[in-house]
């Protein structure tokens, strides 16, 4: 019985490698930071597949790819930056320019300008930020012509149907619209009270829905050092705030000490990481939710 059992095992051998070969020719596409990868995967559906290469516990304004890294990055189909100086690593890397796409060129006229600040983020080194606030995305009209230059940069390398992806920008775009006009209601009753943020990322998020939001540059989940929380104590005295936004989950301890200065506390992860199981969306909704209810 071998010779009626060879031939289906040689189909069975051809059907394998016919699937990884499939596997492999699939279009790669980078995205420097989660919101950037959401709209991808939105955008492609099954396409293609989308990666985010930057470790959970790392910045990605200032991470630093590994050799295998940069491999993988330049052999990619499509390579999504976000502009604004955000994700430093990228001037340090050779990179193939055709493979490039700044997603907020078409939107350099609503940059916010920030004076140049030299700190370090745990074991990365002293850095300068740029002069320039880069988390445009959570201002969600910047991120919707954010979604329209990626939907572009697809259509350009052919890598998904031109309609599936413009129907997909509608709806995307439509999601972030109204993810906007559910911010913009709930922040309303918000909007005169001072607050503080432990980390300039909000500065986008504070123009779009008119917030007084002071920042301070601390790193992000670490317990304040006494001086720490005495300047934070002097700056909620000039400010008259009542709220400090957390960029990262705090020790509780951390929470006792901006309570005993006045200050309730929030979490609002600036989304440049996926946080848990919730999308761009979702935790954006979700932060927005939070931060009002924060307030009495």
């Amino acid at each position: 019985m071998h010779w009626l059992v060879r031939p289906w095992a040689t189909i069975l051998v051809f059907v394998l490698l016919a699937a990884q070969a499939t596997a492999q020719d699939r279009p790669q596409v980078i995205a420097v930071n989660h919101p950037l990868q959401y709209f991808a995967e939105r955008l492609l559906g099954d396409a293609a597949d989308v990666v985010f290469p930057v470790p959970n516990d790392e910045d990605p304004s200032f991470w630093r790819p590994s050799v295998a890294d940069i491999t993988t990055i330049q052999s990619a189909d499509l390579i999504l930056l976000n502009g604004a100086g955000f994700a430093t690593w990228i001037d340090r890397v050779s990179l193939p320019r055709s493979k490039l796409v700044n997603t907020s060129a078409a939107i350099q006229d609503q940059f916010i300008v920030t004076e140049s600040i030299t700190h370090s983020h745990g074991d990365g080194g002293e850095h300068s930020h740029e002069g320039l606030a880069s988390y445009i995305w959570l201002d969600p009209t910047l991120a919707a012509a954010q979604a329209e230059a990626v939907a572009t940069a697809i259509k350009r390398r052919d890598l998904a149907p031109a309609q599936e992806v413009d129907a997909r920008l509608a709806a995307l775009q439509a999601d972030l619209m109204a993810l906007d006009t559910d911010a913009s209601t709930g922040l309303k009753a918000i909007e005169n009270v001072p607050m503080i943020a432990t980390h300039p990322r909000y500065q986008y998020f504070a123009r779009r829905y008119d917030l007084s939001i002071a920042s301070l540059e601390w790193e992000a989940g670490a317990l304040p050092t006494d001086e720490e929380l005495a300047q934070l104590a002097a700056l909620a005295e000039n400010t008259g705030a009542s709220l400090i936004i957390w960029e990262g989950d705090p020790p509780e301890s951390a929470i006792a000490a901006a309570a005993e200065i006045g200050l309730s506390s929030v979490t609002f992860p600036p989304l440049s990481h996926q946080r848990g199981d919730e999308d761009f969306l979702s935790a954006f909704a979700a932060s927005v939710s939070a931060l009002a209810d924060a307030v009495d």
